[in-house]
């Protein structure tokens, strides 16, 4: 089995690890107080997660090549259990109740092996014979094994780990669903922001906010036509029809101010009855998608501002604002974010060397250990070193993505994309949230970030899928 583990792989990992503690180190290092060894430090503690990983690593390599899919949805039931009693156990901790506290300096989060878990259950269901995820009975119960950790995550008041059960949707893309789903997840954030952005945002008695995701909806409609129904008359005519009808209503504003919404709303009505027509005349139901989509586009940014006002809470609120530039706050929301790009920029091309960064060592960066680990790297090794790390992460993505690939039954490709997507997800998030380009939602960076439980969630749920690999190419 050792002769077929894919070491390359396992390189990364230990690379990652590596280089993550130093990282850890360098953003706790106490020039009172060096010793690294120290269990009562975040580094020495962390070198007795990376132990503990290690024996994971070998009993996990250990169990039958068959244990993970007879096991898993046992293991599935057994971890959402755990989720529903920390609701309960869980003392508060910043507002959250996530934690279970096994001794003062011993904490695990759950939420960190719902993942590894999710995926293993994920896996089995779709590896059963004639699995078709195009049917709605299976794609109900797909997204069901998604939403009940994401549920009990949410009633822990866990905002950050929720968001990342979202990656599981590249998963069900890759084994068909339609890219439709995509594209509305997609549109949803990008009319959310828009809405935010520009609310209050007036041209005479317009809303620009409302008027350019309307306009939106209706390039979106004639894209569509053209380029994925193959209906390229039909979406140049709602092109046209546009482009004449919102140039007009703009000419007319300029004389008599009215509100221009108006016009790319009753386009959409129009385009929509007539898409729903044309859906039942030529028996084809993806015209009927496009025209719900179009009018559910419009209900969902008319109910933005109620999601926001009064569904979201204010430290939700807050933190979005401050991503988006609608409010400066540098003391509060904000600050970690400021001092984090301040960290990485005064690292320059090169850095200012390992353990001589200022903003780090002088603390001005809060849980710069942890979830803002990355600007460490940044400002101690600067650009080059970043992109190193961005280098490293890359070929890791690409490895994964390949290993998938390669495997032979639907449970190991499926397997194989939830550990890509959720390392992916993870990555993404966690660096453009420490350079200011997402909004900050804590949650770690894979094998960098300070932390038991992550560490040890990550290495189960990569090292299950090496197991699975392994015994993929012992078949072969």
């Amino acid at each position: 089995m050792w002769q077929s583990v894919d070491w390359f792989t396992v390189s990364l990992y230990v690379i990652m690890v590596m280089a993550g503690w130093f990282s850890i180190y360098g953003a706790s290092y106490d020039f009172d107080n060096p010793n690294s060894f120290d269990p009562s430090g975040r580094p020495g503690m962390q070198l007795i997660w990376i132990g503990t990983s290690v024996v994971l690593i070998f009993l996990i390599m250990m169990l039958d090549k068959n244990f993970f899919e007879t096991f898993a949805y046992p293991v599935y039931g057994f971890v959402i259990l755990l989720l529903i009693l920390t609701i309960f156990l869980a003392p508060d901790i910043k507002g959250s109740r996530s934690w279970l506290v096994i001794t003062p300096s011993i904490r695990l989060q759950p939420a960190e092996f719902a993942k590894f878990a999710t995926a293993l259950a994920l896996a089995r269901f779709m590896n059963t014979y004639e699995f078709n995820l195009l049917t709605v009975k299976n794609f109900i119960i797909s997204v069901g094994i998604i939403l009940a950790p994401m549920l009990c995550i949410v009633l822990q008041k866990e905002t950050g780990s929720v968001l990342v059960f979202l990656a599981f949707s590249l998963v069900l893309y890759r084994e068909g669903m339609s890219g439709y789903v995509l594209l509305t997840s997609l549109c949803t954030a990008v009319f959310f922001v828009l809405e935010l952005k520009y609310e209050a945002v007036m041209w005479h008695v317009t809303p620009v906010s409302k008027l350019i995701v309307t306009v939106l909806i209706l390039l979106i409609i004639s894209v569509m036509l053209r380029f994925v129904l193959n209906e390229r008359k039909l979406g140049t005519y709602f092109t046209v029809i546009t482009l004449i009808a919102c140039t007009t209503g703009y000419a007319v504003s300029l004389f008599a101010p009215f509100n221009l919404v108006w016009i790319p709303m009753v386009l959409i009505i129009c385009f929509s009855a007539f898409l729903m027509l044309y859906s039942y005349k030529k028996l084809v139901w993806r015209y009927a998608l496009l025209a719900l989509f179009a009018i559910l586009s419009v209900f969902f940014l008319f109910s933005v501002d109620y999601v926001f006002n009064d569904v979201l809470k204010p430290y939700q609120q807050q933190r979005i604002k401050v991503s988006l530039g609608l409010e400066a706050d540098p003391a509060g929301a904000g600050y970690n974010v400021n001092q984090s790009k301040i960290a990485i920029g005064s690292g320059g091309f090169s850095g200012k060397g390992y353990l001589n960064g200022t903003q780090t060592k002088l603390k001005y960066v809060p849980e710069q250990d942890t979830d803002f680990i990355f600007c460490t790297v940044g400002e101690e090794f600067g650009f080059v070193g970043s992109f190193l790390v961005l280098l490293v992460y890359g070929v890791f993505f690409i490895r994964l993505i390949t290993l998938a690939e390669r495997q032979s039954t639907v449970f190991g490709r499926v397997y194989g994309y939830g550990v890509m997507s959720i390392f992916l997800f993870h990555t993404f998030i966690n660096i453009g949230m420490v350079c200011g380009l997402t909004p900050v939602i804590g949650i770690p960076l894979p094998f960098f970030s300070y932390g038991g439980s992550s560490l040890w969630g990550f290495t189960v749920l990569l090292f299950i899928f090496l197991r699975i690999d392994a015994a993929e190419k012992e078949r072969k």
